[in-house]
């Protein structure tokens, strides 16, 4: 690898919490057209809208673009999947890593910074999406949501269209409260001019062995479970009753959760549909089915009861009887 110059590729981190706009963000870098080859290792394709047009190969865990765009899953590890990138023969520009929403950024930044990749790879920024509209103190008042803005270098306070100017400030007073001189971009649907947040040059790596100390300080956790973080999976090969389903959503469903989403399938219906909830917002768009008809969701919150959310899904397919 000796061709890699002495700087070494450089890694973007993008991190921030569930429904924050990460993937809308990954979408636009993976579609850009100025001459970037980039490498954006995510944990998995399902939000990642890849367009079709731009398709050159797809296999299991790789997709290439034509626009020298590789887009690769991390599901048998970060470090493996790096590795892969960096012994392909194409090379690339730059890695743009995505984290899951509930995780602490700090091992991936370690992973960077003290391990065989010194040598090939330079951290460049750490980027923490923040959803403007529903991130509050005591909502998010958990480890993961404090070290994501504590460790990112670059804030994006984004959907910054849907609050007020006044709950704006109070926000990023807050931010400044946790975080000295925070930088911070404003956005609207995660849109920014990639040159703000690439080859920035950010990361200070030699200041993060006292931040460890950090982690001493407070509880080791297992992020979703110290949390009270709860996912549930659904999955029937039934159709729900279209009606139950939206009356589910307006009444039943508990305000603990945070973010849903998934391929619903609607009785009567030829579509597929795909469904996104985020806070107290959803939206359902439609397209035609790849694959046999099955619906598919996840469900992630805070303290949920997933039994009763399990029985209030199967209440809403179409053959079940309520009583």
């Amino acid at each position: 690898m000796s061709e890699i110059s002495q700087q070494g590729i450089p890694v973007t981190i993008i991190t921030g919490f569930l429904g924050s706009g990460k993937t809308t963000l990954l979408n636009q870098v993976l579609q850009n057209n100025y001459q970037q080859k980039v490498a954006v290792l995510v944990n998995e394709f399902g939000d990642i809208n890849i367009d079709a047009q731009l398709l050159v190969s797809y296999d299991d865990d790789l997709v290439e673009l034509s626009n020298g765009c590789i887009c690769c899953t991390i599901n048998e590890g970060l470090v493996e999947a790096v590795k892969r990138i960096l012994a392909r023969e194409e090379k690339v520009d730059r890695l743009i890593i995505e984290t899951t929403g509930v995780a602490d950024p700090l091992p991936i930044i370690l992973t960077f910074v003290g391990s065989d990749f010194r040598d090939f790879t330079r951290l460049d920024s750490v980027i923490t999406l923040i959803d403007a509209e529903t991130f509050t103190r005591e909502h998010f008042d958990s480890d993961v949501a404090y070290k994501q803005i504590a460790y990112g270098d670059i804030l994006l306070l984004n959907k910054t269209d849907l609050i007020d100017k006044e709950q704006l400030t109070i926000l990023e007073t807050y931010i400044a409260s946790i975080k000295n001189n925070p930088r911070i971009l404003r956005t609207q649907f995660a849109q920014v001019p990639l040159p703000l947040i690439l080859d920035v040059g950010l990361t200070q790596t030699d200041s993060l062995p006292e931040e460890k100390h950090y982690e001493h300080h407070h509880h080791h956790s297992h992020h979703l479970e110290a949390d009270g973080f709860v996912s549930l999976s659904f999955k029937s090969d039934q159709p729900f009753d279209v009606y139950k389903f939206q009356k589910f959503l307006h009444e039943g469903l508990s305000l603990e959760v945070f973010r849903a989403k998934g391929i619903v399938w609607f009785a009567g219906s030829e579509l597929r549909h795909i469904f996104q909830l985020c806070g107290q917002r959803n939206d359902i768009k439609s397209e035609p089915w790849s694959t046999p008809p099955a619906n598919q969701l996840v469900f992630i919150g805070r303290h949920l009861d997933t039994g009763k959310l399990r029985q209030q899904l199967n209440d809403c397919l179409a053959n079940s009887v309520t009583v």
